[in-house]
């Protein structure tokens, strides 16, 4: 059963629960958009997912609906009464804890293959999507609802004005497109903010085959001063004979950089061409 608007506030009322603020707390209560997200997410019985953030289970008895294995991680101890009541009846195994701090090889056993469809907490969502890339191998797919201007950046391709720091290290382990907006009118309480879904595909092997560490410190510096042009950002990192070896215009700006070529850079001064 798909939670409507009139649920959703009787079940808040009935536990004497409100949104909350501080973790960022924006219920979907609209069926139809419950609805869409499952069909983009493109999950059915043989599907293992895992949802972080599920709040009263809008999305998360959607999910359930499909027959997938279902997980959710919520953060908020006061929500788990609810979910008790609206989502473990569906057979959903529901974890209390901190995305940020979920051992997650516990939580998520990695001989499966999972997916994240999530409406996550705004306040952390790169942070999630990027630690979860970095560091969770067995999620291979997400379908994440995420402030506007995050999933820009998240999605962004070299060149784009939304491209940064964000963009590049997403790059080194998936692809990333935008798959839906999402009206602000569907949630309680109703955010600010517009809203989109992003999709991330992970990549087989990460894209280039440098230290990453080293590759994100270049990012990091250049990105700091993205104004200027990388000859002067990067001056104290990368001198002009790495540049030539490495294919570089030290003239271009850091945002006219794909990961391909952050990758050859890193490899230009590792090597200390």
């Amino acid at each position: 059963m798909t939670l409507t608007r009139r649920d959703i506030t009787e079940l808040l009322a009935r536990h004497g629960l409100e949104p909350s603020r501080a973790l960022g707390q924006n219920f979907l209560a609209d069926p139809n958009t419950v609805r869409r997200i499952v069909r983009l997410a493109n999950i059915d019985e043989h599907s293992n997912v895992v949802e972080i953030g599920p709040g009263v289970g809008s999305l998360t008895t959607e999910l359930a609906a499909t027959g997938a294995n279902v997980v959710a991680v919520e953060l908020d101890r006061h929500l788990l009464p609810v979910l008790a009541e609206t989502v473990e009846p569906l057979g959903v195994r529901v974890v209390h804890g901190d995305a940020l701090a979920t051992d997650w090889a516990q939580v998520l056993p990695a001989e499966k293959q999972w997916h994240l469809v999530a409406n996550l907490p705004y306040n952390v969502a790169t942070t999630i999507v990027l630690d979860l890339l970095d560091d969770v191998p067995q999620i291979e797919t997400m379908l994440v609802m995420v402030q506007r201007e995050v999933g820009e950046r998240l999605a962004a391709k070299a060149g784009d004005g939304a491209y940064g720091i964000p963009s590049v290290k997403l790059s080194l382990w998936a692809t990333a497109s935008l798959a839906a907006r999402i009206p602000a009118t569907v949630f309680i309480p109703q955010p600010r903010v517009e809203s989109v879904m992003v999709r991330i595909e992970r990549r087989s092997a990460p894209v280039v085959d440098v230290d990453h560490e080293a590759l994100m410190d270049l990012v990091r510096t250049a990105f700091g001063q993205r104004r200027k042009m990388l000859r002067r950002s990067l001056a104290a990192k990368v001198t002009t004979e790495q540049f030539e070896a490495a294919g570089i215009d030290p003239s271009e700006r850091p945002e006219r950089l794909d990961v391909v070529q952050w990758g050859a850079l890193t490899a230009a001064v590792l090597a200390g061409a």
